[in-house]
């Protein structure tokens, strides 16, 4: 059997059944066990210091520095200083700090290099802290893999490339094991974005489902032992599932168009303004988070709401979006997509995090908006609008569908027919699409970071 796609290293033929049996499979599977666990408890201990940074400095300092309030331009000095803090990591330390987000959810490329880790860790820190508006799953991905390809080569110096993809691979599971509130779906995306299948699959699969696992139980324990959190994505109210009638299939196709041409205004934004961020990336880099930061403050001004919903990835967010969703009116959605959208494409030009969150953000934004349609329920428009716009941003359609109908619980599956229907359009558009940003020759297209 031939692999669809092969990690680096990794031979084009290969024998599952024989490689299971042997010793050297089940030694690493016991090493993915063991790993599974420190890898889980760093990327819990990064996830909580980076809620207490956020806590901090934009709920509890202004709260002791304004008797009225925290001002709407608060903010933005915040974002500023994350952009200088994350264009001098890119510049200063050694690799890029992980892959640019503007580029996609990619992870075929191998594990970060150990000397890359630092810069990953410090700039993903001051992005996801500071209000740029990207989630956590990128840096968490690369900061696991990275972490088991260092242990296996710290213990042999010697071990073939496929022990090394495979351990790096299953270090990524245990990282992201319970953030997108599923170790299924955490596992389904890296395993889709990577393009791992055939003989492949079956090999990485074992390793890092079981880290994974592993990994689960460590945030379970550490939420019991510290109390900072689960840090999982979970709705608080779901609302209640309805089953598929014609009316919402056919809002469907237009919720997939809408998301489709969300998706690609977004990424031309990031894309556009990209190249300038090579040519001087510094203070292109603090103008961006000026941006942002403004971003956040014009909503809060003329909405009356916090600026925290423009700012972050949206993963605390949203529990609270589809929760009041009756309390938007049509008109304050509009400019929070607007504003959450202008945040987002910025951020992804020039900051290091993952493009998952925001993009369920804008997706639920874009089906509570849509709900009130004829025919339309509020569980469908928001699970065709998460999993369109996802879709249309990552490029990957069977873990939109996931990502839209896991996150609306038991009734998932009854608007599953709806969210196939758009992520496949959604999907097509995108494909269709002209590639968007500047089309420059090859030879002259701007470096992977």
């Amino acid at each position: 059997m031939t692999d669809a796609k092969a990690p680096p290293g990794a031979p084009t033929s290969l024998d599952p059944a024989s490689i299971v049996r042997s010793r050297a499979y089940l030694s690493a599977l016991v090493l993915a066990a063991l790993l599974g666990i420190p890898i889980s408890a760093i990327a819990y201990g990064f996830l909580a210091l980076v809620g207490e940074i956020q806590t901090y400095l934009f709920v509890t300092l202004p709260a002791d520095l304004f008797s009225g309030g925290t001002p709407a331009w608060w903010p933005v000095p915040w974002l500023m200083l994350c952009g200088l803090l994350v264009s001098l990591t890119i510049r200063h330390l050694p690799g890029t700090a992980g892959h640019s987000p503007a580029l996609g959810f990619t992870t075929g490329s191998g594990p970060a290099a150990s000397r890359d880790l630092a810069g990953i860790v410090l700039a993903s820190l001051a992005t996801l802290s500071l209000g740029a508006v990207l989630g956590p799953e990128a840096p968490l991905i690369a900061i696991g893999g990275g972490l088991a390809a260092l242990t296996v080569r710290l213990v042999k110096k010697d071990a073939p490339p496929m022990a090394v993809t495979i351990m790096a691979s299953a270090g990524s599971f245990a990282a992201v094991s319970t953030l997108l509130g599923s170790p299924l779906l955490g596992a389904f995306l890296i395993m889709e974005a990577a393009g791992i299948a055939g003989a492949t699959l079956s090999l990485v699969a074992l390793p890092g489902l079981l880290a994974s696992g592993i990994g689960a139980l460590v945030f379970v324990g550490m939420n019991s032992w510290t109390g900072l959190g689960s840090f999982s994505l979970a709705l608080t109210t779901v609302p209640p599932g309805v089953e598929p009638t014609i009316a919402s299939i056919l809002w469907a196709l237009p919720v997939g168009l809408l998301g489709a041409l969300l998706g690609w205004a977004i990424r031309w934004l990031a894309l556009t303004v990209r190249p300038l961020v090579h040519r001087n990336r510094v203070p292109v880099t603090v103008g961006l988070g000026l941006l942002i930061g403004l971003c956040a403050t014009a909503y809060a001004v003329t909405t009356g709401r916090e600026f925290s919903q423009v700012l972050f990835s949206g993963q605390s967010a949203l529990p609270g979006l589809v929760a009041n969703a009756a309390n938007y009116s049509l008109g304050v959605l509009l400019l929070l997509g607007l504003f959450k959208a202008l945040a987002y494409g910025l951020s992804l030009s020039a900051f290091r995090g993952g493009p998952v969150f925001p993009a369920m953000f804008i997706g639920a934004v874009l089906g509570i908006a849509v709900s009130g349609l004829p025919g339309m329920d509020l569980a469908p428009a928001i699970g065709m609008g998460i999993g369109a716009t996802c879709c249309a941003m990552l490029r990957l359609p069977l873990t939109s569908v996931l990502l839209a109908t896991l996150l609306m619980g038991t009734d998932g599956l009854k608007i599953t027919p709806q969210v196939v229907v758009a992520v496949v359009v959604s999907f097509v558009v995108t494909a269709v699409l002209p590639t968007p940003g500047p089309d420059q020759p090859a030879a002259q297209r701007e470096p992977a970071g």
